[in-house]
């Protein structure tokens, strides 16, 4: 057995980030590179892509780009055919896309591509890695899947801190976020015999930097709805990550980490 505190080294270790070219997944991506990962970079922009993993590269680190819709099946299917027989010891599903809004305001279209994006992306990208995730585990005995959920998965957005319906947190989002936390609960249950563990992550708040230049009033009201008075930092999600992906939680399977600063506790 890995002596502590090794057990949180991801050394020698593959792992895929969907999303990272956003705010949490960017520092999530950096996060795991700087403990030895090698991190496949996702995202849609192959330039943005390729500067993340150049400024990983220039930290000493290793990263490689992953760039690919994760909705396009065809392109998620072509991703995985050229990396060939590598194993893969983890997979972050980070990636979402959509607005803001309210039941009144938010249309049938705006449901389906949360869905989309949240899960049937998520489901994609796990059934599609399952070989290369089943060699790591010939490989050391252990693979990882983190699906990022929300708090509003949990608990619904209080309205009153939003200025008006359309830039409310949607419905769509938090009801996708919860399917994706009964799914972990599903894969946890099918491939836990395989020693592949799914777990999620329930983050928030977490507004990006440009929330916090623009709209200082909001990122306040924020703040006093946390126990700990204040908002999260996007460097915030790197250790709760990093443990989920290490051996240190090898016992952690079907989990829901919620990092939220005690917003659910109220």
């Amino acid at each position: 057995m890995t002596e502590f505190p090794g057990i949180y080294s991801l050394d020698g270790k593959n792992v895929l980030v969907t999303g990272a070219t956003g705010y949490l997944g960017q520092a999530m991506a950096r996060g795991l590179a700087s403990l030895g990962a090698t991190v496949s970079v996702n995202g849609r922009n192959i330039s943005r892509v390729n500067e993340i993993v150049a400024g990983i590269e220039e930290r000493g680190f290793s990263a490689i780009p992953a760039a690919f819709d994760v909705t396009d099946e065809l392109a998620v299917k072509e991703w995985f055919s050229r990396r060939g027989e590598v194993p893969l010891h983890g997979l972050v599903n980070n990636a979402y896309l959509g607005g803001g809004g309210s039941i009144e305001t938010a249309n049938e279209g705006e449901y389906r591509d949360s869905y989309e994006v949240a899960l049937v992306a998520s489901h994609r990208l796990l059934t599609l890695a399952l070989p290369a995730l089943r060699l790591a585990v010939n490989q050391c005995g252990d693979a990882s899947v983190i699906n990022i959920a929300s708090m509003y998965g949990v608990v619904s957005p209080d309205q009153r801190i939003y200025p008006n319906k359309n830039g409310a947190n949607p419905p769509f989002y938090g009801a996708s976020k919860a399917a994706l936390l009964q799914w972990t609960r599903y894969a946890a249950c099918e491939f836990g015999n395989e020693s592949i563990r799914v777990n999620a992550i329930s983050p928030g708040p977490f507004p990006s930097k440009s929330v916090q230049a623009s709209n200082p009033d909001f990122v306040t009201a924020l703040a006093g709805r946390v126990p700990l008075g204040r908002i999260g930092q996007a460097s915030e999600m790197q250790g709760p990550l990093a443990f989920l992906l290490s051996s240190a939680s090898s016992f952690v399977n079907g989990n829901n980490l919620l990092v939220d600063g005690g917003w659910t506790c109220w």
